[in-house]
């Protein structure tokens, strides 16, 4: 069947395309690797920092700079992918992620690692969108795209949970880069299939791309997460002023812009559907909770109650387990009640279990871990899922590229949110810990960088000097995990009651569309 036969198939046709599932599971494929890459390098973090020994700054830029860059090209690559074609845009994406792997698995240098990550968000940002849009025009039967989409939310719920498990296998199996290596094949998978199997779609009247947007998203998206990140950090500086001023003055250009354009980037006007703004509000927190907690538990597991990398992984894997089981029947539970009490029950989920963690300390045990891991995957499956559904029913099929991007955006933002903020509190407080009085200042200095800085710099002392200051750095890591679950919770329990409101009446599609 043509691609123009699909634009003006009724439903006898475009409900039951051929091939469609065995599509998704390529379409999904590329969704897991995307979210695997923006976690797997928590575990991989304290064998990075040992190698290419980066200061704890440029630590937070190899874990940061991905998430951001993705979040600030998602809009322009969802536009993108309705003006070239959907399909096109995947099938490029997925060449280049695969070649820019190889050089993160090889960068020699904490400037090379960061650039190298950066140039993998590029790469990213041309995935994600596409693969939602896709699933738009491959599933016509709402209850069928409710399915698919909840296959597609869990896998990226799940991907930021079975990141750790896969690079906790191969780091105690091989070396640091080859959490990189891994996307070679899946992304070889991914082409090869996706060209036979993957219809393409597209907007049949886009009008041009408009650079000036792209690079007013890109500056104004970026601007403000830095700011962010800067404050949390190290307070009020000149620096996250200007990034702030610079970030909030691109935004407002580009919303205006997009307010004259004869054809946007991206359509504001889909913002007054409160529907719609509630639903990438709810994405946007969800994730926050989900990848900062995920990204920091990854190092208290190892860090400091000494955790095998594999083992570390493994103990997250309840929050994929949550993710994937609460995705798939997310669409079933919001027609039975709806969407607002899904939704902002899923808020209210991960935010009590951020909640239990403010008692976290060195020798927690387990199960109460294991517990909230279980409650915050669950949790985020259903809101993410359905927040995801309710974007992609909100607008016509045409725009579907543009929308799947700002469902992505929030996501990407989220998950680059929780890293910087979250991250940027348990930093901040992690550094003012007092380093025993006989340590020297080199030592001390390297061990306030970062908890795998001070693991690291104990090896130069007595065995009895060496434990205190471990002890003392795991102790202030804690403190600073505990803060930033405290306000991690907060944020979630707000927005639940937030989606409470902006979701009322909101109900998923049934029935055909002709």
């Amino acid at each position: 069947m043509t691609t123009s036969t699909l634009k003006t198939a009724g439903h006898t046709e475009g409900v039951r395309r051929p091939g469609r599932w065995l599509a998704l599971s390529v379409l999904v494929l590329a969704v897991l690797l995307v979210a695997v890459d923006a976690t797997v390098l928590g575990l991989a973090t304290p064998f990075l920092s040992e190698d290419l020994k980066p200061s704890g700054t440029q630590l937070l830029w190899i874990g940061d700079v991905y998430s951001f860059v993705i979040a600030g090209l998602l809009v322009s690559m969802g536009s993108l992918g309705d003006r070239i074609g959907r399909k096109k845009l995947l099938l490029i994406g997925a060449t280049a992620f695969g070649a820019v792997s190889v050089l993160n698995a090889y960068a020699t240098s904490p400037e090379m690692m960061i650039v190298a990550r950066a140039l993998l968000g590029v790469a990213g940002a041309t995935l994600m969108p596409s693969t939602l849009a896709l699933i738009r025009n491959l599933f016509h039967d709402p209850r069928e795209r409710s399915l698919a989409i909840g296959i597609w939310g869990a896998m990226a719920s799940a991907g930021a949970a079975v990141g750790p498990v896969v690079g906790g296998f191969l780091l105690e199996h091989f070396w640091w880069g080859s959490v990189f290596l891994i996307n070679l094949p899946v992304m070889a998978v991914l082409v090869l299939v996706g060209i036979k199997l993957i219809p393409e779609s597209k907007n049949p009247d886009p009008g041009p791309w408009d650079l000036p947007s792209v690079a007013l998203s890109l500056v104004g998206l970026i601007g403000i997460v830095y700011a962010i990140k800067e404050l949390a950090s190290h307070g009020i500086s000149l620096d996250a002023g200007v990034a702030a001023l610079l970030g909030a003055a691109a935004l407002t250009w580009f919303v205006r812009r997009q307010l004259t354009l004869p054809a946007p980037l991206l359509d504001m006007r889909l913002f007054r559907h409160r529907g719609f703004s509630g639903a990438v509000l709810a994405d946007l927190l969800t994730i926050l909770g989900l990848s900062g907690l995920v990204f920091f538990l990854s190092q208290f597991f190892q860090l400091v109650q000494g955790r095998q990398p594999l083992e570390a992984g493994l103990a997250e894997l309840p929050a994929a387990v949550g993710a994937v089981t609460a995705g798939l029947i997310a669409g079933l539970v919001a027609r039975r009640f709806s969407v607002r009490s899904v939704v902002a029950g899923g808020l209210a989920a991960v935010g009590l279990s951020l909640a239990v963690l403010t008692t976290l300390d060195q020798h927690t045990g387990y199960p109460l871990l294991g517990a909230a891991l279980l409650v915050v995957g669950v949790g985020a499956g259903f809101a993410f899922t359905v927040t995801a559904d309710v974007i992609l029913s909100s607008v016509p099929k045409e725009q579907a590229g543009s929308a799947s991007a700002v469902s992505e955006t929030a996501y990407e933002l989220g998950a680059a949110l929780g890293i910087a903020v979250l991250g940027s509190i348990v930093t901040g407080v992690y550094r003012d810990f007092a380093t025993p009085a006989d340590v020297p200042s080199d030592i001390a200095s390297a061990a306030h960088e970062s908890l795998g800085g001070a693991v690291e710099a104990s090896g130069a002392l007595a065995p009895d000097t060496a434990t205190a200051l471990v002890s003392a750095a795991q102790e202030a890591f804690v403190d600073g995990l505990r803060i930033a679950a405290g306000v991690g919770a907060a944020v979630l329990l707000a927005t639940a009651v937030a989606a409470w409101f902006l979701l009322r009446g909101q109900k998923l599609e049934d029935g055909v569309e002709h």
